[in-house]
């Protein structure tokens, strides 16, 4: 059995690079045909994000980057030029078959092409039209463009990661992965199913979603940006400890590090006989939830202290028969090997028509009665491109026309 969850949506994607993608893989992943809309020849500029690309099955690097095999799985491709007024009418054809546009151009780059939300809109007045941008359709900074690293900078996201000033290698860091254009993606999906329901359950019309990048990073602040709206404290950077209970953080052992989480008094307790230490758990300071916190620092300190002197596997051992929630602090490779990942067969192996074995991670969503099972491969540049105009109603000599245009 396969996910058809969104079996009857289609999905017009415009859009490029990562957040918007990630959005259109997700509702792809369920069940709806997404059709991906590429530049002739090129494609997707994320196909360029290397090295690492991909390779053929004699070991020869292909044109596609890993960084755009990560969020295009389960899409058909269709090259069409946009700026070309006959790939304008193209992309009306599709919009007018097509329940979702996608996009992630420059506030109203695509308005002098006639392909906006209002012009679609007279052509389809169903059309869900996501639009994915920086900063908004609206307001002061809304015609600049924008990366992932200026949303966590600009967004207040930098100055709550990293270690505190006044520590070796302390000031604001970023987080490693793109984690604002994964949130957003998230936010998109979440948007566009939302408005498919009002559309479609509710009575309503399709309508235009304005999502910002910026809006999603600083809406990601979350508990952060509420203990300041509450105290009127800016939260100071931690590194690798956090806001709840004390201790929670990763701490260096003899070899390596480990990350562990006492949140309560039970916990803590445990830990502490974990570590050959129960008098740590009865000292006044640290026998309350509140004293730990108030007292972080001298308490830290002992413990570091204390897991400096043995293997981070000899305290996760310990830890785990105490009931201390931890773990090893795993490289990539590490985290991919994990049993309990291998279990939940977090990595799937598809068939990659150029590649042959391509290795993909999963889709996370367990669903009962419609499973995510189908992982096709992410299209080669225009893969699907006559597949997709013969269903629009072109003929072949018209497909081949544009295609010596250059229009596809």
């Amino acid at each position: 059995m396969s996910s058809k969850t969104l079996e009857g949506v289609r999905i017009l994607d415009l859009s490029r690079v990562l957040a918007a993608p990630l959005a259109s893989q997700m509702l792809a992943d369920l069940g709806a045909d997404v059709i991906k809309v590429e530049r002739p020849g090129t494609g997707d500029e994320s196909r360029e994000y290397g090295p690492p690309f991909l390779n053929d099955r004699d070991g020869n690097p292909t044109s596609d980057a890993a960084f755009y095999l990560s969020c295009n799985r389960n899409k058909r491709s269709v090259t069409v030029d946009l700026a070309s007024p006959r790939g304008q009418e193209i992309v009306r054809r599709l919009a007018a078959d097509s329940d979702v546009v996608l996009e992630n151009f420059k506030t109203g780059a695509l308005k002098k092409y006639g392909l906006d939300y209002d012009s679609l809109k007279a052509v389809n007045p169903r059309l869900v039209y996501c639009s994915i941008t920086g900063f908004g359709q609206t307001g002061p900074l809304a015609h600049k463009p924008g990366y992932d690293g200026v949303f966590q900078a600009m967004g207040g996201m930098m100055s709550v990661s990293g270690l505190p000033d006044d520590a070796p290698g302390g000031g604001p860091m970023k987080v490693g992965i793109s984690i604002v254009d994964i949130l957003t993606s998230l936010y998109a999906s979440n948007a566009i199913l939302a408005a498919l329901h009002h559309r479609d359950v509710g009575g309503g019309t399709g309508q235009h979603i304005d999502l910002s990048l910026l809006d999603c990073g600083v809406a990601s602040l979350s508990h952060f940006a509420m203990n300041y709206l509450v105290s009127g404290e800016i939260p100071a950077r931690r590194g690798n400890g956090g806001y709840g209970g004390v201790p929670s953080q990763t701490f260096r052992c003899a070899d390596r590090d480990l990350f562990l989480t006492a949140g309560n008094n039970a916990q803590f307790g445990r830990l502490c006989l974990a570590l050959d230490r129960p008098d740590i758990a009865k000292d006044p300071r640290f026998d309350n939830t509140a004293g730990r916190i108030r007292n972080r620092d001298a308490l830290l300190a002992m413990l570091d202290a204390i897991f400096a002197t043995k293997p981070a596997s000899v305290w996760l051992e310990r830890l785990d028969l105490a009931d201390v929630p931890s773990s090893p602090v795993n490289d990539i490779a590490d985290a991919l090997a994990n049993p309990q990942v291998v279990h939940r067969q977090m990595v799937r192996e598809i068939e990659h028509p150029v590649a042959g074995v391509l290795k993909t991670l999963r889709n996370p969503i367990r669903l009962s009665e419609t499973p995510i099972n189908d992982y096709a491969p992410p299209p080669l540049v225009g893969q699907h491109t006559d597949q997709i105009l013969a269903a629009a109603g072109y003929a072949p000599e018209d497909i081949e026309t544009l295609r010596q245009a250059g229009v596809v």
